[in-house]
């Protein structure tokens, strides 16, 4: 998503090559979606691995459709025609014949998610894409849409400050033995350690308008969060980002996290952090350095978070 929009300016070609190397560094999940970039996303992706197709799992996502008069107004589909419609579009910015794994990005509210999965379905038998996924789906709709076709991953946020899944979606997917994929495991980077002051975020960073845990009235307490886990990662010779993103990996084989960079050099240490093994006692260190009723601000805005866990 950063690559494209959201985290500040672009580079393409910084882009191009940090895709080529987390391939070479035995990446094999790409994900994406249609509105990041408003498509410019998928054209980069599709590009990048013009050549390497056969070496990825793709993922793109649809749904959120975005005003072209109003940058901030959003509205979600779900119906038949706009499935098919948006993964034709996908399809042809991607130059690719498939996806393998096609998410739905918001629930529809408006649509019931049999409709919605019944058309995706569609998909799959011709050949248009291998597997589907939810992202931001709650538990009941998770179940219904499972009924309808197998629903291979479910995409939501999960990391040290985001434990939200944990009570009702985690152990439905694990019933019914669908994947989890965590976005945003290292809380927006913030628990990098990188941001130490509102001011290290760009002046074009949507974090600063649209996360009220960076809020001005939320950083400092977060950023207290940060320091701690900070002690914790020092005492084990890796970086606070890496300490976190080990974490998510050690909730389970079922977990794969997918770290968003837009540079080889943090891509390098991301990747690095799965042969991070965390003994029960660093889960434990690390949960109490982050205990979630500390966590000051929710991760999206009200009328965001209405949108999330249908």
């Amino acid at each position: 998503m950063g690559m494209s929009e959201f985290y500040g300016a672009a580079d393409d070609t910084e882009s191009v090559a940090t895709i080529h190397r987390a391939l070479d560094l035995g990446v094999t999940l790409l994900d994406t979606a249609d509105m990041y970039g408003e498509g410019a996303n998928e054209e980069l992706v599709g590009r990048a691995i013009a050549d390497r197709r056969d070496r990825v799992v793709l993922a793109t996502k649809f749904a959120i459709v975005r005003d072209p008069d109003d940058p901030h107004a959003r509205t979600i589909r779900g119906d038949a025609p706009y499935v098919r419609q948006a993964a034709e579009a996908s399809l042809r910015r991607l130059g690719v014949d498939h996806v393998d794994l096609y998410y739905q990005h918001r629930v529809d509210p408006n649509t019931p998610i049999e409709e919605t999965v019944g058309a995706m379905a569609e998909l799959v038998e011709q050949g248009k894409v291998r597997h589907l996924g939810l992202s931001e789906a709650g538990a009941e709709t998770i179940r219904r849409a499972h009924a309808v076709h197998p629903i291979t991953a479910v995409q939501t946020e999960w990391s040290l400050w985001s434990r939200e899944i944990e009570d009702e979606v985690v152990p439905v997917c694990r019933e019914l033995g669908i994947g989890i994929v965590p976005y945003s495991p290292l809380g927006r980077g913030f628990l990098t350690g990188r941001f130490t002051s509102r001011s290290d975020f760009g002046d074009d960073d949507f974090r600063l308008t649209t996360q009220p845990r960076l809020a001005e009235e939320n950083f400092d307490r977060n950023l207290a969060l940060v320091d701690a886990v900070r002690t914790v990662a020092a005492r084990k010779g890796i970086t606070p980002g890496q300490l976190a993103l080990a974490w998510v990996h050690s909730r389970g084989a079922d977990v794969v996290p997918i770290p968003g960079t837009k540079r080889r050099t943090y891509l390098e240490e991301n990747v690095a952090a799965a042969d991070i093994e965390l003994s029960g006692e660093d889960i434990a260190e690390v949960e109490a350095a982050v205990p979630v009723t500390e966590v000051a601000g929710t991760r999206y805005p009200e009328a965001a978070l209405r949108l999330l866990g249908r």
